[in-house]
């Protein structure tokens, strides 16, 4: 998530909003490519983004769970490869291809 992603005030809608105003929440999606808070009864019920957005949070997330297992490997002592390796290991995917 971007700084100014930080400092955006969140996009909140009532969740009659997503039937009756679904266009408006689609380009809110798209355009400022943001979620959207849906509530009922003044209490969150849902969030709804653009396919994008959505794919994006999810690489991010298995990103920072692979971070983790690395942090927890060369915690735990393990060694990983050097950078001449991971580089060689890189060029035979790209040649395979």
């Amino acid at each position: 998530m971007s700084k100014e992603e930080d400092d955006q005030m969140p996009v909140i809608k009532s969740i009659s909003s997503l039937r009756n105003r679904t266009r408006e929440i689609t380009r809110i999606c798209h355009d400022q490519d943001v979620p959207v808070y849906l509530t009922r009864n003044g209490e969150g019920a849902l969030v709804v983004t653009s396919i994008g957005h959505y794919e994006r949070l999810r690489a991010q997330a298995e990103l920072f769970t692979k971070l983790g297992v690395a942090q927890a490997q060369a915690a735990a002592g393990k060694k990983g490869i050097s950078h001449r390796q991971m580089i060689g290991k890189l060029r035979q995917r790209l040649n395979a291809r």
